[in-house]
């Protein structure tokens, strides 16, 4: 479908999924979420950049590479959702499908999680759907890509 990768994108803390409050999280691990999502994208015959970063800036630098080198970004930026106006600056340049990706339904959390600086710059928005949000993330971005 493309020759270029979907970046994948994670933010702060994901690195421990599978044990960081599995009654919230669940046990699945981030390996496990990768390995599920480029089996994904493979039935759309798309590849996968996978990342993982607990610094803001990082994650910064990673949606400017996907700016020319994505067909598309996957992105849970976790609690950076609710504060980084870098994130969204960064998001807003890309001219690619943007989907933003959260494993529990943070609107049924603490107020402040109901706040999300990314969803502006989303083409769109999965929560709630536990890490299955990752690869219905990659769905979007090829039914995005083949209109």
């Amino acid at each position: 479908m493309s020759e270029l990768p979907i970046f994948v994108l994670n933010g702060p803390n994901l690195n421990t999924l599978g044990t960081r409050k599995p009654e919230i999280y669940g046990h699945t691990t981030l390996s496990d979420v990768e390995a599920n999502v480029r089996a994904k994208a493979s039935e759309f015959g798309l590849d996968v950049v996978f990342e993982q970063s607990n610094y803001e800036g990082q994650i910064v630098e990673w949606i400017h590479r996907a700016r020319t080198e994505a067909c598309g970004i996957v992105i849970n930026p976790a609690a950076l959702t609710h504060y980084s106006i870098a994130i969204h600056d960064a998001l807003e340049m890309c001219e690619i499908p943007i989907v933003e990706v959260h494993i529990s339904n943070v609107h049924r959390r603490e107020s402040f999680r109901h706040v999300s600086y990314v969803s502006p710059q989303a083409t769109a928005v999965i929560a709630g759907a536990g890490v299955l949000g990752y690869e219905l993330g990659v769905q979007v971005v090829a039914h995005e890509m083949a209109k």
